[in-house]
């Protein structure tokens, strides 16, 4: 708007309104003065009377001395309507209201927003590599150090996986609170999300931050680290049936699962099962019937990360009507997985949901064991390409008087070796371990000691005695044959760890070991996330 001579703004007059109540003010659009919404007609013709001033301009709608457009100016310009994001798309240049026009979403489809290809990467120039930065990235960017008494997982894959000496208990995956621990495609564990840095998988691995012989003395007491630990009563025992043809040796620890379902003592019990996929490889099942136990009757030579399939969830359809906090379960595994189980059950911790199963845990039962090992070091590299036997072949394997012995489906003798002649497909971490007898069970059961068909039994707490007493009409047994050849392994075996052991063997110790103590023992890096790991 034009000035005069004296700088002073001419404001435009705004007419008189018949009734001030029901004038609404609106903006001028030239930037002027209000004016009413009953004279916006009279401002869309162009014409905008001002008063005289003292040098007398004035102006008509065609005409104007004062400096403002003319109507036929304003007629020549379309008005701006705010639709770039500038302003409400449905206002126009004189600040009415329109209608929203909305375009009805499609249903049942989802919106097309990757032109078909949703495994494509857009706009990703070339040679840019978008893959995770190593832990590292952390000190590069901030020079933050991690605590050393904080323990992460990288830890204890630094220390136990990647060294080889992982035995595939699971303790770790059930250990987690935040169920960030999962299975790899090689049976080993592995991160699956994000690391909190709680230490527990550190703390509970029997090859980690568990001082495993402590355990003994916490779950049997003061003379429960002497020979083969500190039993209650043995047994030399079978189960006199036709179904024990397929199990091993007599068939007692199916027998003790059966009568422990009959009786409701235990809702299902977790043992090994051959995969449908892969001949003799060992997996978890639990199994809630006598026939599913039968079924699965024997010993498949590979571990089946056991701890770490304790996930309730993943048997809900085993257990449909069952209220979780009130299952019984028994659980069959080797002496480390029954560390480890004690172990976890020992400490007050908060049992997370994807933990209920460690509490759901009311009978342990231990196989006598020396070493266990590698699926596909055993099946495929020792038995198919060095001694061309397909494990499709094997009707049962057996470990017995130190000799590895594999039998066809018709009953005959394949393969009958020295144990040792197997050592490269051994579990190297197996070679750490002291229990051959399992001290941490409520049961022990094994061939050692026993003549052929009977099972040695070890009954060492007062839940294995009901259990025991529960199974004892169905038992064919008498007293433990050979007491010295159970005792005399179980020293080979003492033996045998003090020598592979790097860190001092001490049943009076802390039950955790921590990682920086075990580090300047055994040489591993500390902190390894920080160094790129």
């Amino acid at each position: 708007m034009g000035t005069d001579d004296g700088d002073e703004r001419r404001v435009p007059r705004v007419p008189a309104s018949d009734d001030d109540d029901d004038a609404v003010i609106v903006p001028d659009t030239a930037g002027g003065a209000p004016r009413s919404r009953e004279n916006t007609d009279h401002a869309r013709a162009g014409a905008i009377a001002t008063a005289g001033g003292a040098d007398g301009n004035s102006c008509s709608p065609d005409t104007c001395t004062c400096g403002e457009k003319t109507g036929a100016d304003a007629e020549l310009e379309t008005p701006p309507v705010a639709t770039d994001g500038a302003g409400v798309a449905n206002v126009d240049e004189m600040g009415d209201l329109g209608d929203l026009e909305f375009t009805k979403p499609a249903e049942n489809v989802s919106q097309d927003v990757d032109n078909g290809s949703p495994d494509t990467r857009v706009g990703i120039p070339d040679g840019v590599d978008l893959d995770t930065p190593e832990y590292s990235i952390r000190s590069q960017m901030n020079d933050i150090e991690t605590p050393d008494e904080k323990t992460w997982f990288m830890e204890l894959d630094e220390a136990v996986i990647d060294a080889d000496r992982c035995i595939q208990c699971g303790t770790c995956v059930a250990a987690c609170p935040s169920d960030s621990i999962g299975v790899g495609d090689d049976g080993l564990p592995k991160l699956v999300k994000m690391c909190t840095g709680c230490s527990l998988c550190w703390d509970f691995c029997p090859r980690g931050g568990l001082r495993y012989e402590r355990q003994w003395k916490i779950t049997g007491g003061e003379d429960n680290v002497k020979g083969a630990g500190d039993p209650i009563t043995e047994f030399s025992a079978k189960v006199d049936d036709d179904w024990t043809d397929g199990a091993q040796d007599g068939g007692v620890v199916t027998g003790i699962l059966a009568t422990l379902l009959e009786e409701g003592e235990i809702d299902g019990a977790l043992v090994a099962t051959e995969s449908d996929e892969e001949a003799w490889k060992a997996e978890s099942y639990l199994a809630t019937t006598t026939e599913e136990l039968i079924e699965n009757a024997g010993t498949v030579y590979n571990q089946t990360l056991a701890l770490g399939n304790l996930d309730l969830d993943r048997w809900e359809h085993k257990l449909p009507d069952k209220d979780w906090d009130d299952i019984s379960l028994a659980i069959v595994g080797t002496p480390c997985e029954i560390e480890g189980i004690r172990a976890l059950q020992d400490f007050e911790w908060d049992y997370q949901a994807q933990n209920e199963g460690i509490r759901a845990v009311d009978y342990t039962i231990a196989l006598m064991c020396t070493k266990n090992f590698n699926y596909y070091s055993l099946m495929g590299e020792q038995l198919e390409e060095k001694r061309d036997v397909s494990p499709d072949e094997i009707g049962k394997m057996d470990v017995l008087h130190g000799k590895m012995m594999v039998y066809g489906h018709d009953g005959e003798m394949i393969i009958e070796e020295d144990i040792e002649n197997f050592h490269d497909a051994a579990l190297k971490g197996c070679d750490e371990c002291a229990d051959f007898t399992g001290f941490c069970s409520d049961i022990t059961v094994g061939s050692v000691g026993s003549s052929d068909e009977y099972s040695s039994v070890i009954i060492r707490t007062e839940r294995g005695m009901n259990a025991w007493e529960l199974t004892e009409p169905t038992l064919d047994y008498h007293d433990l044959e050979d007491r010295s050849a159970v005792g005399k392994l179980q020293g080979w075996d003492k033996k045998k760890a003090f020598e592979s052991l790097e860190r001092p063997f001490d049943p009076d110790a802390p039950r955790f070991i921590d990682y920086t103590d075990h580090a300047e023992n055994y040489g591993t890096a500390l902190n390894p996330h920080d160094q790129g790991h």
